[in-house]
């Protein structure tokens, strides 16, 4: 039995962040309840500018005044603590990752999330079209469809936390030019983005929330 925690952790957040996204996800998989609070990333308030150098979300922060500020920690962290047993199919894969398995999330967070924020943001500094910048994420996006040809998920026919970790970018891949990803080849990947977009799990943490106002105290 998991032991409850004494006091709700404190989730920054921004809806929309696939990194805030996957570990929402994770949290609201493991029945975690939190204390969210929506931040705008331009306008950061001063109480998650003190908790995190990296100042960016999410953070997770513990009644104790621990600090998750990696989306993959809390992940781990949320997995590991309500569902620690590898045999448990609720343990989306955690204990049992292969070195494939961290290849997968590390490109997703390395390469294709360089060429996707070229192709979504298009910043200045780079030396790319965003049509470069889409070419080079395709390599990703094949390689995940051609595995999701072999199994309904990426590593099996179970979700496993890749999954999870990666839709939320390929989520918002798709959504820089719809008409465009709908009118690929990538019919496999279609589906599977199409299964998580239209769960229950990613309904549920899709739900808006007003900005968080901290509060100013006046001596």
């Amino acid at each position: 039995m998991v032991k409850p925690l004494n006091k709700l952790p404190i989730l920054y957040s921004f809806r929309r962040c696939p990194y805030a996204i996957r570990a929402r996800m994770a949290l609201a998989h493991c029945g975690i309840e939190v204390q969210l609070r929506e931040v705008l990333l331009a306008q950061k308030p001063d109480a998650l500018l003190r908790i995190s150098a990296k100042a960016s979300v999410p953070v997770l922060v513990f009644a104790d005044s621990a600090v998750l500020d990696e989306s993959l920690d809390i992940m781990h962290w949320a997995i590991n603590r309500t569902y620690p047993q590898g045999t448990d199919p609720k343990n989306w894969g955690l204990s049992a990752m292969s070195p494939a398995a961290h290849r997968l999330i590390e490109t997703n967070d390395g390469p294709f999330k360089l060429a996707l924020d070229g192709y979504k943001y298009d910043p200045a500094e780079s030396n790319k079209s965003p049509q470069d910048h889409r070419a080079d994420a395709q390599i990703f996006l094949a390689e995940l469809d051609r595995l999701l040809c072999q199994n309904k998920f990426l590593l099996g026919d179970q979700i496993s936390l890749v999954d999870v970790a990666i839709f939320p970018f390929i989520r918002q891949f798709a959504g820089v030019d719809q008409l465009w990803f709908d009118k690929t080849d990538y019919r496999k990947l279609q589906q599977w983005l199409a299964f998580f977009m239209h769960s229950e799990l990613f309904t549920q943490v899709m739900v808006k929330h007003p900005v968080w106002q901290e509060k100013v105290t006046i001596s």
